[in-house]
């Protein structure tokens, strides 16, 4: 078995010590900081999520990428998710083929219908093509990921007939799909050969075994290799569990109220926070209570990889510096520790 750990943001938008945002840029440079202490402490994975809102920094994801890349020697960098449907597949399989380069074969991307729907208007798009904009653009990227001469033909771009994409990667990239629990989404990427990210973020990660069994039955009755399956969920490190639920409830809190507004879920309790972390998808605690709550993740999913969205609201830079240390410090060796993996 094997195991890769990674971390994830969206760039959210922290305080300074005065309780006032910083700028976006700042910010930017922060995300940049916390992808080089993800190599230098070891882990296996920094990803960066797509967000067009004020209360996340990160709109492109491939510059931010390319600058952790030029600054890294051994960490994987990846979408964590691009947006298909709301961008031109030619031009991300472009930007990620560039920063390909940069990393000398580090890159992944992990495509997504997106959750949040405001790059839609942002770049020209109707909602109500929602679900054929992503297949269209979905089935030619996967061309374009495959194939170096692509035809292809749909409803929202014009035709390519033998065309050749640059710069050509000097060896494949690795795609993903962000999978929030339809069955639909995971035949998709099952049947796609493509790797399957599973967005767990709220309730008993064990509800997602279904899904997990699902894209291995579909694998093993095409008579198909088995392909990574990963997770990604929100957490938090600190020297102790207390230390932790009590520095990451406020910016979790006002996060959550920031997007429940739109979608009309009820303020978030301390009760509420406390219930998550000790029965759901928060793993928010030492290190070791961590590293037990993903070892049990891991078992019960058969995960090859561990994705921790880092970030929440205004958590302070320096409290993610020193979670994404905990984690790839303390947290990776003794969860490979209580799984025996070598």
């Amino acid at each position: 078995m094997t195991l890769e750990f990674g971390v994830d943001t969206f760039g959210d938008v922290t305080w300074d010590e005065n309780g006032n945002d910083l700028p976006h840029g700042q910010v930017i440079r922060n995300v940049i900081a916390e992808g080089v202490l993800s190599d230098k402490v070891g882990l296996d994975v920094f990803g960066l999520g797509e967000h067009h809102r004020p209360d996340f920094a990160v709109s492109a994801i491939e510059p931010v990428l390319a600058a952790i890349a030029a600054q890294t020697s051994r960490i994987k960098l990846t979408s964590a998710v691009t947006v298909l449907s709301s961008d031109d597949p030619i031009r991300v399989f472009q930007r990620f083929s560039t920063i390909q380069a940069i990393s000398n074969g580090r890159a992944e991307i992990t495509l997504g219908r997106g959750s949040f729907t405001e790059s839609f208007p942002l770049f020209g798009f109707d909602l109500s093509d929602y679900e054929m904009l992503f297949e269209e653009k979905f089935d030619l990227f996967k061309r374009l990921a495959t194939e170096e001469k692509v035809s292809w033909q749909g409803r929202h771009r014009t035709a390519l007939k033998q065309q050749v994409v640059y710069p050509r990667p000097e060896k494949p990239i690795p795609v993903w799909i962000g999978v929030g629990g339809t069955p639909e989404s995971v035949v998709r990427a099952a049947t796609n050969d493509i790797s399957m990210a599973l967005a767990i973020i709220g309730g008993n990660p064990a509800r997602f075994k279904p899904y997990a069994d699902l894209y291995r039955d579909v694998r093993k009755k095409m008579g198909a290799p088995m392909l990574p399956l990963g997770a990604h969920s929100p957490g938090h490190i600190a020297k102790t569990d207390k230390e932790a639920r009590d520095r990451y409830f406020e910016g979790y809190r006002i996060m959550h109220a920031r997007i429940g507004r739109t979608r009309g879920w009820p303020p978030l309790t301390r009760d509420a926070f406390d219930h998550e972390v000790e029965q759901g998808a928060l793993y928010v605690g030492s290190p070791d209570t961590v590293a037990q709550k993903i070892a049990a993740t891991v078992s019960v999913l058969g995960l090859d990889r561990f994705d921790l969205k880092y970030s929440a609201g205004p958590v302070s830079h320096d409290a993610i510096m020193d979670t994404i240390k905990l984690f790839g410090e303390e947290v990776a060796p003794r969860v490979r520790e209580i799984l025996a993996i070598g």
